[in-house]
Parts: C-alpha cells; sequence; structure tokens
C-alpha cells in the first residue's frame, strides 16, 4: 500500500514531468521560429519522453491501487536568446527534475515502500543518461560556438535524433 506522503510525492512527481513536456515543446517552438529544425527536433523527441516519464509514473500508481490527482500545469518559460542559453537552462531544469526524483526515493525509503524505491531506480539512472545528454551539447556549443556554420553541423546532427517509447516494464 501507497502511504498518502508517497502518492502526494508520486503525483507531484507526475506534475512534473509533464511541465518539462510542455518546456521542451516551448524550446522547440522557439527553435523552429530562428529556423533551427534539428535543435527543434530534438526538443521535441524530449518532450515525448516526458509524457512517457509521467505516464510511466501514472501507470504504476494505477497498477498499486492508488488515486492519481492530476494537477494545473504551468505555463513554460518561452523567452529565449540562443541555443547556448536554452541547453543552460534545459540542464538547470533537469539538475532540479534529478533532485525531485531523488526526494522520492528518499521518501520511499522514509516510508518503508520497498515497491516504490525500487521503481524510481529507473528514474535515478534515466536522469543520469538526460543530464549527461545535455551536458554534451552543451560542450559541443561552447567548442564550437554559436556560429552559423557550427550551429549548421549540430542542427543537422540533431536532426538524426529519433524518439522511442520509454518504458518500465
Amino acid at each position: 500500500m501507497i502511504s498518502d506522503k508517497v502518492r502526494n510525492i508520486l503525483n507531484e512527481q507526475i506534475n512534473k514531468e509533464f511541465y518539462s513536456a510542455y518546456l521542451y515543446l516551448a524550446m522547440s517552438a522557439y527553435f523552429d521560429e530562428i529556423g533551427l529544425y534539428g535543435f527543434s527536433n530534438w526538443t521535441k523527441v524530449q518532450a515525448r519522453e516526458e509524457v512517457d516519464h509521467g505516464m510511466i509514473l501514472f501507470d504504476y500508481m494505477i497498477d498499486r491501487n492508488t488515486k492519481v490527482e492530476l494537477m494545473n500545469i504551468d505555463t513554460p518559460d518561452s523567452d529565449f536568446t540562443s541555443p547556448m542559453q536554452v541547453f543552460e537552462k534545459i540542464l538547470e531544469h533537469e539538475i532540479k527534475v534529478t533532485e525531485s526524483i531523488n526526494r522520492v526515493a528518499t521518501l520511499s525509503d522514509d516510508e518503508c515502500d520497498l515497491a516504490t524505491r525500487n521503481f524510481i531506480n529507473w528514474y535515478i539512472a534515466e536522469q543520469v543518461e538526460e543530464e549527461a545528454s545535455v551536458r554534451d551539447v552543451i560542450s559541443k556549443l561552447g567548442m564550437f560556438g554559436e556560429e552559423k556554420a557550427s550551429l549548421y553541423l549540430l542542427d543537422n546532427e540533431f536532426k538524426g535524433r529519433t524518439y522511442s517509447a520509454h518504458s518500465y516494464k
């Protein structure tokens, strides 16, 4: 059985995952506006993954016979100035998500909810990948700068990123 505390934090995490999808879509729109369609693709793929993350939590809660309570999703920031600034915001956001996932793990331990603690390990590993992926983009942007030729090459690279559904089971 899931305690009220764990149920509440899982519902909050669902909201954070769907907010993340909104944030990535806002970033994708920015990249479309400035003609960086590969960067737009990168953030759209990321948005779809975040929806998956929310749905995995949703399904887990249903499997555990606990109430899912969907909350309002805040409007994301959409005032972006450069690709580097966007990816710095992405890293900052992913670090916050990692901290949030860590709080779920800690609370699961405190509540002796071993099933949730085991379940959340997938998210912990996923966040390591998320942060590393963003740091890689920031490194490339830092190394090559935001000159048009460099952006063109990165944009072409990012056009190749494809979505594959995430699942826990």
